[in-house]
Order: structure tokens, then C-alpha cells, then sequence
């Protein structure tokens, strides 16, 4: 593909990533709030938090993952002007995720205190995170709905949106919760971290209902008719959604997973060692942001494309949103690695844990490059409608090399490599990445290539 033909694409990619890489980034200060305002009211309070917060958040994505299904399945439909097929997605996008978000109740509600023992947390604290993380829950139907309206807005190419209402949620959220959390409104009592569950409640219920004003309102969205008319759940379209949504989701639960049992094993190594490891994957997660905004912008052209039946228009938005996000990549880690430590002295005084984190850093430089061509190609192979293989890859590099490899450098490693501690886990965690990248861009060219020869094949005429 040109030089000339691959900036007209790079722009659209641009035009639909930066909305989306806003709203993402904005929407990460709902946690930056629970904690300021948390924290200043008490630690046992953030502690039940932070617990608490992190298994509603893995569950949350791990099941809104499933719903990113919608993406593809809308895109293609909109490129092949199937805009009728479009309206009953979204319908039957919305069963699913309550579905999912009555299945997901049950779980948080039902065995709170059993996914709570394995903190071990001291007896207030754990009193307090199971009152939170059951007020917590009932946000997940609304949550999970909002994710369908996520999806079916970027795979249309309106992300705009989305940024609109994330600066609405996390301004909403950080006055209601510290009215609720410190006690401000007149006659009530301060309910700590309970508030600060009661405040994410109500904000993601706004941003529901503010999606469906949109879908009937906004004159994007009102010529697909999403509610025209009542349509019951049907087996075949869920089994779709599911058949692609699955391996989606539980690919987002194997990579949270690994980071946060990463943290856990980390934990082992003392205060310094965690808090060096916590300060490097906040700013892992903070630069992942650019290549995933990336990803979900070039995976909206490249479904389009397919529904239209343009295969050479697909691979050329697959490929320049794949040198977009290494461009940008390759810019973020000179930038990470020549700054790492005043990036560090920012977060924390201690010139040990400074040290720690900014040495961690060293390994995000060095594998963000890789880590923004997977998962380029990762949601390119999803615009195709391929998510099995990828989740095969993620099972065996995330779990068996990350954590596997990891917590053998970290604590078993033999001479002369001796054990690593932190540094065994991000080492072996660049190296998963690296082959995932291999892994999942050998895949990417293999299904290409697969589609380019059905596209050519010709068709045999009978009488």
C-alpha cells in the first residue's frame, strides 16, 4: 500500500481514536476519585476498597468483554448496509448483557464473603468491603448495558459520545461521592466507603440512560430504529454473540488476571518491592491506553471493510493502524525510559521504591512497542470475527509464560540467573509479550491470506 493511500486511512483511524482514548482515559479518574476521597476519610475504608473494588472490576470487564462482540457483528453489518441487522443486534446485545448481569448478581451477592476470604483481610475491613462490594454489584446490569451501547458506537464510527459521557460520570462521581463518603449532605451520616459505592451506582445508571436517549434521540443513531419495535431474545442471535463474545471475554479475564495475581506473588517481596511493581503497572496501564484506542478505532474500519466486501481496504486499515500504534509506541518509550525516574518521583519520595519502579520501567519500555502490535492484531483478527485462536494464544503466553516463567525467575530461578524477584516477573512478562506479538501477527497474515484466496476463488456456475 502507498505512502498517499495509507494517510487518508491513518486520519480516519486518528478521527475515531482520539474520542475513544479521551473517554478511556478520563473515565480511569473514577478510581483516581474513590481513592483521594476514600483515602481521606480512612484506611480501613480504602483497604475494603481497593480489595473489593478489584474483584467487581475483574468480573465487570471480564463479562463486558463478551459484549464486545457487538463490535464486529455491527460493523460488518454496517459495511454491507445491513442496517436493519444493526438494530436487532443492539436488541439482542442488550438481552445478553442481562443475562450476563443476573449471572454476574448472583456471583458478587451470593459469594461475597467466600471471593473475600482469599484476602484474608482484618475482620473490620472485611465487614466493610462485603457491604461495599454488594452495593457495588447492583451497578453491574447498568455497567454491562452501557458496554453494549460502547460497543455498538465505535463499531458505527460515533465515538464521540462516549467522551461526552465519561466527563459526565467522573464529574457526577467525584462531587456525589464525597458528599456521600464524608457525610457533606445535611442529615445524613458519612458512609465512607459504602458512599463512595452508592455514588458509582448512581452515576453508571446516568450513563446508561444518557446511551439510550441517545440511541433514540440523536439523529446518529435514530435512522437504525434500535427500538421500533419489541423483539424477544433468539437463540441463534445470542449463540452468535456468545460464540465470538466468549473467547473475548475470558481473554480480558486472562490478562487482568495475570497482572493482578502478578501483584499478589509480588506482594511476598515486601512493602518496597510492591509498591516499585504497583507504581510501574499504573503507568503500564496509563500507556496502553494509546495502542488499545488505537486497536478499537482500526478494528471498526477493518469490520466495515469486511461487510462491504473490500478485503484489500481491510488489510490497508489493518496495516496503517498497526504502524499508527507503533509509531506512537516507539515515541512513548524513549520517552518512558529517558523519564522514568522523574516519573517515579512523582508517585512516591522513597528514593528505594523510586529506584524499584523506575527500573521496572525499563521493561515497559522495552516490550510496549511488541505489546501495541499484538494487540493491534489481536482486535483486527476480532474484526474478522476470530477471537478462539487469539484466546488460545493469550491462555498459554499470559498464564503459562507471565505467571509461570515469572514465578519461577522471581523466587527459584538456579545459578547463575538467581532469583529475581520483581524483575522475574517483568521479565518473563516481556518475553510473553514478544511472543504474542510473533504469535498473534503470524495468525493475523494466515487469516488474511485465507480470506484474500476464498475471495478469489471463483464461483462454480450449475445448471
Amino acid at each position: 500500500m502507498s505512502f498517499f493511500r495509507f494517510l487518508p486511512l491513518a486520519r480516519r483511524i486518528l478521527g475515531l481514536a482520539w474520542p475513544v482514548l479521551i473517554a478511556q482515559t478520563i473515565a480511569v479518574g473514577m478510581m483516581v476519585v474513590d481513592t483521594l476521597v476514600v483515602g481521606h476519610f480512612s484506611t480501613a475504608h480504602l483497604a475494603a476498597v481497593a480489595v473489593a473494588s478489584g474483584l467487581y472490576v475483574t468480573l465487570a470487564l471480564a463479562l463486558g468483554g463478551v459484549l464486545q462482540a457487538l463490535a464486529p457483528i455491527v460493523g460488518q453489518h454496517y459495511g454491507a448496509g445491513k442496517y436493519l441487522r444493526i438494530a436487532s443486534d443492539i436488541r439482542q446485545g442488550l438481552w445478553l448483557a442481562l443475562f450476563l448481569a443476573l449471572g454476574g448478581l448472583a456471583l458478587l451477592l451470593g459469594a461475597t464473603r467466600a471471593l473475600l476470604a482469599l484476602a484474608r483481610l482484618p475482620p473490620d475491613v472485611e465487614a466493610i468491603a462485603v457491604t461495599y462490594l454488594r452495593v457495588l454489584a447492583l451497578a453491574l446490569p447498568a455497567m454491562l448495558g452501557y458496554r453494549a451501547f460502547h460497543a455498538v458506537a465505535t463499531a458505527l464510527g460515533h465515538p464521540h459520545p462516549l467522551m461526552t459521557i465519561a466527563c459526565l460520570e467522573t464529574g457526577l462521581h467525584a462531587v456525589l461521592a464525597w458528599l456521600l463518603v464524608g457525610g457533606h449532605l445535611p442529615g445524613l451520616p458519612p458512609l465512607g466507603a459504602v458512599g463512595a459505592a452508592i455514588s458509582q451506582v448512581v452515576v453508571t445508571y446516568v450513563s446508561l440512560l444518557w446511551g439510550v436517549r441517545l440511541l433514540l434521540k440523536d439523529r446518529r443513531f435514530t435512522p437504525f430504529g434500535f427500538f421500533a419495535q419489541w423483539e424477544r431474545p433468539q437463540a441463534q442471535a445470542q449463540k452468535a454473540l456468545l460464540r465470538l463474545g466468549l473467547p473475548m471475554g475470558i481473554s480480558s479475564l486472562v490478562e487482568i488476571s495475570a497482572f493482578t495475581l502478578m501483584a499478589i506473588f509480588v506482594a511476598r517481596l515486601g512493602a518496597e518491592a510492591v509498591s516499585g511493581h504497583r507504581i510501574a503497572a499504573n503507568v503500564s496501564a496509563f500507556v496502553y491506553m494509546l495502542p488499545l484506542s488505537l486497536a478499537i478505532a482500526t478494528a471498526t474500519c477493518v469490520a466495515q471493510a469486511v461487510g462491504a466486501r473490500r478485503e484489500k481496504l481491510a488489510w490497508g486499515a489493518g496495516c496503517a493502524g498497526i504502524q499508527l500504534a507503533l509509531i506512537f509506541s516507539l515515541v512513548a518509550a524513549v520517552l518512558l525510559y529517558v523519564f522514568r525516574f522523574q516519573i517515579a518521583a512523582l508517585v512516591t519520595d522513597d528514593a528505594r521504591v523510586v529506584a524499584i519502579s523506575a527500573g521496572l520501567m525499563v521493561f515497559i519500555a522495552c516490550y510496549l512497542v511488541f505489546d501495541a502490535f499484538q494487540t493491534l492484531a489481536c482486535f483486527v483478527l476480532r474484526a474478522y470475527k476470530v477471537s478462539f485462536l487469539p484466546l488460545c494464544v493469550h491462555l498459554v503466553i499470559f498464564w503459562g509464560v507471565g505467571l509461570g516463567l515469572g514465578y519461577w525467575l522471581a523466587f527459584y530461578a538456579p545459578a547463575p540467573l538467581m532469583p529475581q524477584g520483581a524483575a522475574g516477573f517483568w521479565e518473563a512478562a516481556a518475553l510473553a509479550i514478544v511472543l504474542s506479538s510473533v504469535l498473534l501477527g503470524g495468525l493475523l497474515l494466515w487469516v488474511v491470506r485465507q480470506r484474500r484466496c476464498a475471495f478469489r476463488r471463483p464461483t462454480v456456475k450449475t445448471r
